[in-house]
């Protein structure tokens, strides 16, 4: 790799730095140039005190508003942030005018510069608020705030031409300092637009109910892959790569990556197995292994499920697709739960029964359309053996609360009635020593 340093480049060094000695000298004689820059100087130590009487009262009034829009709150705060800018835009635009009316215009060309450079500023500033990357936003704000401030002082020209002569060559591409940075700028316009875009349709997608679950979320990744992918191959295209040998490039690097991420790429695909065949959605309740709980969202790479305890567990794809995995709710949430009990065998099994199904029914959750039915299983060593059997229709109540309450109903039902629920219990006899013989006393 060769640098190459034209001579022009030199050139546009010394014409920049003839133009800021020839400005700095100007300033060390007395008249109008020197005039404007204290007065700008004036006008910035003003902007400060009437920030310092502005700012407690403007952030106290915004403590009394409730029940505002948040956008509006931030906007109030992005404001609040730039009382110093706004303060210095304002008055610096009042004093040009009053002298353009009052004195000769050029006698406040700087000040209308400043008052430029401030206005473009601040627009900026506001207008990159609209970007949620805070990386981003820094970058597109710096980059505009150089662009507008070369324009404004007519520098933006030789600027461009001295950016165009710093080049580096790689074989036979030639690489130049501004086209790094019109791509870095483009790709930042274009990721912020694919960022936006992919925002506002997911938000509709995902309030579409005609679309399944896992469609909105393959149809998100899809848009969301295939908008930023766009962004960064144009960018690439604006610095005037090569794609064709990225292509070539990409081929043998996913051959090596291929061998080396097996396990990613096997979620990967398996994450998009699952959003095609539907087989669990955001929102259905499933049990793997131990680990039971609903689905709060489907990633690329894993899948994440919220227990009853507040964890929530990030299950790789893959385990989903060669494990057994109990959907409680894939094609309707109706489930059945089924407890044991038993009783003793004084006690009478018909009106055993009956007394379980109405403790069952008298829970809130179980379904009374689906009534709950009780059988014998067997008869046991100390009781008689009963499954209790009923339905529920929401699975994301949990289970074991549900068994619990209708557990407590048996007991309180058996306890007015008189049902006894029988316990093991073992009786311990103690024998005596036989007599000894009359041969063991000799």
């Amino acid at each position: 790799m060769e640098q190459q340093v034209p001579q022009t480049v030199a050139e546009e060094v010394q014409t920049l730095l003839a133009q800021a000695e020839n400005f700095a000298l100007s300033l060390t004689t007395p008249g109008w140039r020197l005039y404007q820059v204290g007065i700008i100087l004036a006008l910035i130590i003003l902007a400060q005190l009437i920030k310092m009487v502005i700012a407690p009262r403007f952030h106290s009034w915004m403590r009394t508003l409730e029940g505002w829009p948040k956008w509006r709150l931030r906007t109030l705060v992005v404001l609040h942030k730039r009382i110093v800018l706004i303060v210095f835009v304002l008055i610096s635009w009042a004093v040009v005018v009053t002298m353009r009316e009052v004195t000769w215009p050029a006698r406040s060309y700087l000040i209308g510069v400043a008052a430029t450079l401030a206005t473009a500023w601040l627009m900026v500033s506001l207008t990159a608020r609209f970007i949620r990357n805070q990386f981003l936003r820094r970058l597109v704000t710096w980059a505009l705030w150089a662009y507008a401030t070369l324009y404004i002082l007519g520098l933006l020209d030789t600027t461009m031409v001295f950016l165009d002569n710093l080049s580096v060559d790689f074989g036979g591409f030639n690489l130049t300092a501004l086209a790094i940075l019109k791509a870095l700028i483009l790709t930042g316009v274009l990721f912020t637009g694919a960022r936006l875009i992919s925002h506002t349709t997911s938000s509709r997608i995902q309030k579409n109910e005609d679309i399944s679950p896992s469609m909105r979320v393959l149809v998100v990744k899809f848009l969301q892959v295939s908008l930023y992918g766009a962004a960064f191959f144009i960018g690439l295209k604006a610095v005037g790569f090569d794609l064709t040998g990225l292509a070539v490039l990409s081929g043998a690097i996913g051959v090596g990556l291929g061998f080396g991420l097996q396990k990613v790429v096997s979620n990967l695909v398996s994450g998009v197995i699952i959003l095609l065949d539907k087989s669990i959605k955001p929102g259905d309740v499933i049990s793997l292994g131990e680990t039971f709980g609903w689905i709060n969202a489907l990633g690329a790479r894993y899948v994440s499920i919220t227990t009853r305890d507040g964890r929530e567990y990030l299950i790789p794809n893959e385990d989903l697709i060669t494990n057994q995995v109990v959907n409680w709710s894939h094609s309707n949430d109706f489930v059945r739960l089924d407890i044991f009990f038993g009783t003793a065998y004084h006690d009478d099994p018909h009106v055993v029964r009956k007394l379980a199904v109405e403790a069952a029914k008298s829970v809130d959750r179980v379904l009374s359309y689906r009534p709950p039915v009780c059988h014998i299983v067997g008869f046991g060593d100390s009781s008689v053996d009963f499954i209790l059997r009923f339905w529920i229709r929401d699975p994301t109540g949990g289970l074991t609360n549900i068994r619990g309450a209708v557990y407590l109903a048996l007991w309180d039902s058996f306890h007015e009635n008189g049902i006894t629920i029988p316990f093991p219990q073992s009786e311990v006899k103690l024998l005596r020593d036989p007599p000894a013989s009359p041969k063991a006393a000799d």
